[in-house]
């Protein structure tokens, strides 16, 4: 029996350090090649909420010490997440609403600003400030999290290419033209259009953002803004945190007519995992809510108190279904078909989202997406592009494009009352 016991303890070890793992499990090949992926492949990330989830923290607002990544939060984002979702760069989203004119919105921006960039200086062995493509590179090689800014919504500029030009060189590398609300010179999704898409002085921000080497963000712009964009940007545009309107037809996501002209154009879309842009049941659900709150609404229209107790019953009847990862993967994969491997990445939106995906819960759960992908096929060079390649070529084309159209012209000084004839400055 010892002698027998001698021979097999070696064996038993072996098997137990083995890629098959113990109890007889086949191996994970699915989420080995995510990982190989992983770890020599940047992952990097087009849109995470966490500055305004430090903004709005219930227990330290706008105190990036107290909100400590260090440990556990309450939120989908600490150093310990991103290092077991293997996050090789980020684009923290610098959002500020765009309903909030009356407050000020450089204000606003520039305390998104002072967040964010406190984040990273906070925490060296984790992130890294990278505002080039090659700076990016640098800081996975190092281990760490490269870090950059996205401005969320052309209204913290207030009409102003100056103003522009200043949240760029505070380290803004992209912006999204519009957010929720119709700008004077850029029609949004989710507001009335005005403009046809963009106006004159829209063209020109576009055209300054292209000398400046800051991105064209596209996500919650109106078709015909993003038609108007692709016409007359010199650079790659993106999507910074949106999906496919043929598989969910909100107006978020991205139209096909729109996803044939990235090949010319070299843009990427960055499938987010908003879940009412994902899954249709969800947004069904949404739809149906939003119909029973109007008519609770009309019902009780003096007594909020009511309107509460009546949705409370409403919502105990009807719960919310939860979108699953295999939706964002058809996502992913009809981007993919449409506008070719060159042309889609990852927007997650983390941070900024009140429901999550089954499977995509939080920063530390990537690979499992990789693993679904490589799972129907996906092979190693397609998942490398998908992780990071594409938006780094994406940076690489704007810095340059942006150093030749920096020695050809100087910085705009067109005005919207120029260009547009309205509105009346201050």
């Amino acid at each position: 029996m010892q002698r027998r016991t001698r021979l097999l303890l070696p064996l038993l070890l072996s098997y137990l350090a083995s890629p098959t793992g113990a109890l007889g499990q086949a191996p994970d090949e699915a989420m080995t090649l995510a990982r190989r992926v992983l770890s020599t492949t940047p992952l990097i990330d087009g849109h995470n909420d966490l500055p305004w989830a430090i903004r709005e923290s219930a227990t330290a607002p706008r105190d990036v010490e107290a909100y400590d990544l260090r440990g556990q939060v309450s939120g989908m984002t600490d150093l310990e997440r991103l290092r077991r979702g293997m996050v090789g760069g980020q684009f923290w989203s610098i959002y500020i609403p765009g309903e909030i004119a009356e407050s000020g919105y450089a204000r606003v921006q520039l305390e998104q600003i002072d967040i964010a960039r406190r984040l990273i200086r906070r925490y060296p062995e984790a992130l890294q400030w990278a505002l080039t493509a090659d700076g990016m590179r640098r800081a996975f090689a190092a281990g760490r999290v490269g870090s950059v800014l996205g401005l969320e919504g052309g209204h913290a500029i207030e009409n102003s290419l100056g103003a522009l030009r200043v949240y760029y060189e505070l380290g803004a590398r992209y912006m999204t033209l519009t957010h929720n609300v119709t700008l004077d010179w850029a029609d949004a999704a989710a507001d009335e259009g005005r403009h046809g898409g963009l106006t004159r002085f829209g063209e020109e921000v576009v055209h300054e953002m292209n000398r400046l080497g800051m991105l064209v963000d596209l996500s919650h712009v109106s078709p015909a803004t993003m038609h108007d964009a692709l016409d007359v940007s010199e650079t790659p545009v993106i999507f910074s945190h949106s999906s496919a309107r043929a598989l969910l037809d909100h107006v978020r996501n991205v139209p096909d007519d729109v996803l044939r002209r990235l090949p010319e154009n070299g843009g990427v879309v960055m499938v987010t995992f908003v879940p009412s842009f994902i899954s249709p049941r969800v947004r069904q659900h949404d739809l149906a809510r939003d119909a029973a709150e109007d008519r609770v609404r009309s019902r009780y229209p003096n007594d909020p108190a009511a309107r509460d107790r009546q949705m409370a019953v409403w919502d105990a009847e009807h719960p919310t279904p939860r979108a699953e990862l295999r939706e964002v993967a058809d996502h992913i994969e009809h981007i993919r078909e449409v506008a070719g491997i060159d042309h889609v990445g990852i927007g997650s939106d983390f941070d900024g989202i009140s429901e999550t995906i089954k499977g995509l819960e939080d920063v530390s759960t990537f690979p499992s997406l990789f693993a679904e992908l490589a799972r129907r096929g996906w092979s190693e060079g397609d998942l490398r592009k998908l992780a990071g390649e594409n938006i780094l070529r994406v940076m690489s084309r704007a810095e340059v494009v942006a150093s030749r159209l920096r020695r050809e012209r100087p910085p705009s000084v067109r005005t919207i009352q120029e260009l547009d004839g309205s509105p009346s400055p201050d």
